[in-house]
């Protein structure tokens, strides 16, 4: 998943000012009811024992695996989550058709050549060309970033293999993502515009496993096309070791990954009815599919199982909140947001009756954070929902949330969002590699989610009035 910067702001202020002082213009917005916090309460309680959700992402690891867009575990997903959502007793269960890429890694190899010949474990970046059948062999230079490629001239690429060696920043808020990841979306773009014959990076990731990672590459219609791979952190220590000899070093590279035509998958959609309140809903989001390295247990079966698992226990209760609950398992997040674009497409008639959208797509860690993007008027009504999770260390990051990658569409149709930010100390250890598998998982960590995505949607489900627009709404893309 390509998680957005979050602007964390502190809750200092919004935790000491009362209601009744609040810079807001509708002091008198509806809060929760005395009965629906009480209920939300025992919610958050119940799903801190439950492990539906556990077991929900050990069946889809284990009877689907590996799920990247159009391949047939894509298909099989698509399946089991119908299977799943009926089993657990959701309504109106449904697939909504979606057009996604479909990309066939191949074999890929790499080695020195020279001065001191190794073998370099790699994995191919998601959209990567496949070399030629005898490899593509050529001196390797060295760049840091996207913008010390921009400053070297024709002649110090042209004809050779450009290797980004810079390294990603670990920290619980994962804010290093961003700025590292870039190399991997346009480096092989840019270089090619330079004459590269290919690209090698250093895994976008935080370990010091020899795994690598993938993920997707982004290039316009009309630019020209390179192989690229990503090396295990070790090897591109080495690599970067052997440069360090001040020799020139050669590497051979070989791939046969290929593309095919694109072809069908789908959304799927499932919903805990509500007592009908203008047949108003709140959309629980999470991205059905994975990269193909491993079984995609964090990114994001995690997120599918914690949705899931939320919204089943909001249908267990007796008496149901007014307005439903849907839960929407998107089609291809990861190569490029086939299915939540589609969503945003498909349902922007109706996107005035969508009161809330709440994405889990950062894994089952423990969740340290709630942003909201409300209009101001309505943050007394954040700061009652915010108290019943606060118990559970959730502290309140401000107003600035982004729904991530496919909420963030519904976002731009002036949908509320809110955020629950979870400790990506280690997520990006493992995330787009072959280590992205079950037995990772804390069962402990995924019911903490479950905890706070159930008692927040319940209340918002049941809230007299609505969360309104969201502020600074843009046109969806």
């Amino acid at each position: 998943m390509d998680r957005r910067l979050v602007l964390v702001v502190t809750a200092l202020s919004f935790m000491t000012v009362s209601p009744a002082r609040a810079a807001d213009p509708t002091p008198t917005a509806a809060l929760p009811t005395a009965a629906s916090l009480a209920t939300a309460r025992g919610l958050r309680d119940k799903a801190l024992t439950d492990d539906t959700g556990y077991e929900v992402l050990r069946s889809l690891t284990t009877e689907v695996g590996a799920r990247s867009a159009g391949s047939p575990g894509d298909l099989r997903a698509v399946t089991w989550a119908l299977a799943k959502l009926k089993a657990l007793g959701f309504q109106n269960v449904h697939a909504e058709s979606v057009t996604v890429p479909h990309w066939i890694r191949g074999d890929a190899r790499a080695e020195i050549m020279a001065p001191w010949p190794q073998r370099m474990v790699v994995a191919t970046l998601g959209g990567s060309i496949a070399t030629p059948a005898e490899g593509i062999e050529a001196e390797v230079v060295r760049v840091n970033s996207l913008y010390e490629l921009k400053l070297a001239k024709p002649e110090q690429v042209e004809g050779k293999i450009v290797f980004f060696g810079g390294h990603m920043a670990k920290n619980r808020e994962g804010s290093g993502y961003g700025p590292a990841v870039a190399v991997r979306g346009r480096g092989a773009a840019e270089a090619a515009k330079l004459g590269a014959l290919a690209v090698v990076i250093r895994s976008i990731g935080t370990d010091h496993d020899r795994v690598p990672h993938t993920g997707e590459m982004h290039f316009e219609a009309n630019e020209k096309r390179i192989p690229a791979m990503a090396l295990s952190t070790p090897d591109a220590d080495l690599l970067d070791e052997e440069l360090a000899s001040g020799q020139r070093v050669r590497i051979r590279l070989r791939d046969d990954s290929q593309w095919a035509d694109s072809t069908r998958s789908a959304n799927v959609v499932g919903e805990i009815p509500g007592r009908d309140k203008n047949g108003e809903v709140v959309v629980l989001g999470a991205h059905l599919d994975s990269w193909d390295l491993g079984t995609g247990a964090e990114d994001d079966g995690a997120g599918v199982a914690i949705m899931t698992g939320a919204a089943h226990l909001i249908g267990e209760l007796k008496t149901p909140p007014k307005r439903t609950i849907r839960v929407v398992l998107f089609a291809n997040e990861e190569f490029g947001l086939s299915g939540a674009r589609t969503y945003a497409r498909d349902h922007a008639a109706e996107a005035s009756r969508i009161v809330l959208g709440m994405e889990s797509d950062l894994g089952p860690w423990w969740v340290y954070g709630l942003s909201s993007r409300v209009s101001t008027a309505k943050l007394p009504v954040i700061r009652a929902l915010w108290n019943v999770i606060q118990p559970l260390g959730v502290e309140y990051m401000g107003n600035e949330a982004s729904g991530d990658a496919d909420v963030g569409q519904l976002y731009a149709l002036g949908v509320p969002v809110f955020d629950l930010l979870t400790d990506a100390t280690r997520y990006f250890d493992l995330h787009h590699t072959p280590n992205d598998t079950f037995d990772k998982i804390d069962p402990a960590q995924l019911r903490h989610n479950v905890a706070c995505y159930s008692a927040l949607a319940y209340m918002v489900a049941d809230l007299d009035d609505n969360l309104g627009r969201a502020p600074r709404a843009e046109k969806a893309k």
